[in-house]
């Protein structure tokens, strides 16, 4: 009884057992004084007198759990819960599994007590993934060593699949994904491994992801996905296969509360505001601004600057490829005739001198009395040159003497050999 009360929203099991001392809980009109009731529906049953609805289908939400909120429904201490910041509208929910105080990340929450105990059992192997950020140092074969599992204080804690992230300084951000969701696990195996973990951060817990959901916000799963998810998760095996479903996710469905606006505390209306005297402009700074060409003046009163000479004044000149007769003519280069008086190619002038040119013939010697000792040279210079008879050309060749050594057949005597000094 306590399990299907618990099921449909009136209390949870341990509340529906006080309820059942209490004698509220009656069944055909008999207060039930056990809670040790078998029941198969909730027909007949009563709470208070009023009899209970059969339970509703399974509903399942996402909600992304601050830092600094416990997950329980009330605390002896007086420490902030969930349940304080939960948004108004929602229906009697329960968390799976729990946070710590400082972990942040994705919570689910669910209105099925028999939902939640299948999603937390580690036999089911649903997946939870974790970042967590960690001060110290570590190896990437140091975490791959936790996929055999690892026993730490007499506790044996399943395989996880851990990965280092990133580096940031002197900490590490280190992914982790595990099936089972003992207490403080992560933590106890980082700092097995000399890690002390500063920020842990749950981002998925089976085929849901916490996404960019803001932090307080909670929105609802489709109950199409709920029921695949379901349908996948009750077969053999299936914990894997369900955590690896894609579903997309859609708006909150639940708005939050609204904040209180700030009451002011000079006596002032919430609504209105205090009006500030504007401060004056502060002096303007000089700008630079560039020079601009002065605007040309009218043609009659733009004075007119003297040309080159042999140029028309500007806006009298002549069409391009005609010849002013205004024009005046400089000097032409001497043996050329002046600019348009030219005669045409091949013909040639006989006022255009001729300049000496490189194979022109030389002119004539002018004849004079002869030199008579130049002349003398010059005969016994010609006589030198002819051949006298008894010329070493002349004188005949004998046989060659073998006895003269290797250059005896050059016809040189041999040299003698030479001696160091």
């Amino acid at each position: 009884m306590a399990k299907l009360l618990a099921r449909a929203g009136i209390a949870s099991r341990r509340d529906i057992e006080r309820m059942i001392a209490d004698g509220r809980i009656a069944l055909d009109g008999k207060v039930l004084d056990t809670p040790a009731t078998l029941l198969t529906s909730l027909r007949g049953v009563t709470v208070d007198g009023k009899p209970v609805a059969e339970p509703a289908p399974a509903r399942l939400f996402r909600y992304h759990k601050p830092a600094g909120l416990l997950t329980t429904e009330r605390d002896p201490a007086g420490r902030p819960t969930i349940y304080d910041s939960l948004p108004e509208g929602l229906p009697r929910v329960m968390p799976v599994g729990r946070l710590d105080l400082s972990t942040e990340g994705l919570l689910l929450l669910t209105t099925d007590g028999e939902l939640k105990r299948e999603l937390e059992l580690p036999a089911t192997g649903v997946e939870r993934s974790y970042r967590a950020r960690a001060y110290g140092n570590v190896t990437q074969a140091q975490l791959e060593a936790l996929m055999l599992g690892v026993e730490i204080e007499g506790v044996r804690y399943g395989s996880i699949n851990a990965n280092i992230e990133r580096r940031t300084g002197a900490n590490v951000w280190i992914e982790l994904t595990l099936t089972e969701g003992k207490n403080r696990e992560v933590r106890r195996v980082l700092e097995y491994l000399g890690l002390e973990v500063n920020r842990l951060i749950r981002t998925r817990y089976g085929p849901f992801y916490l996404g960019d959901m803001p932090a307080g916000d909670v929105d609802e799963i489709r109950k199409v996905d709920l029921v695949t998810f379901r349908t996948v998760l009750s077969k053999p095996g299936g914990g894997k296969a369900a955590s690896n479903l894609q579903f997309s996710v859609r708006s909150r469905v639940v708005e939050p509360a609204p904040r209180p606006k700030p009451v002011p505390t000079d006596g002032r209306e919430p609504d209105s505001r205090r009006k500030l005297a504007k401060p004056a402009p502060a002096p303007k700074k000089p700008v630079f601004t560039a020079r601009q060409t002065p605007r040309a003046r009218d043609e009659e009163e733009r004075p007119r600057s003297s040309a080159k000479p042999g140029f028309a004044p500007r806006g009298e000149r002549p069409v391009r490829n005609e010849r002013s007769e205004e024009r005046p003519r400089g000097p032409g280069k001497p043996g050329f005739a002046p600019r348009g008086e030219r005669p045409a190619r091949g013909e040639r002038q006989e006022e255009r001198p001729r300049s000496p040119g490189k194979f022109a013939p030389r002119k004539p010697r002018e004849e004079g009395p002869a030199n008579p000792a130049r002349a003398a040279r010059a005969r016994a210079h010609r006589e030198a040159r002819e051949p006298q008879p008894g010329d070493f050309v002349d004188r005949p060749k004998g046989p060659r003497r073998p006895d003269r050594g290797p250059a005896a057949g050059r016809g040189k005597p041999a040299r003698p050999p030479r001696t160091r000094k």
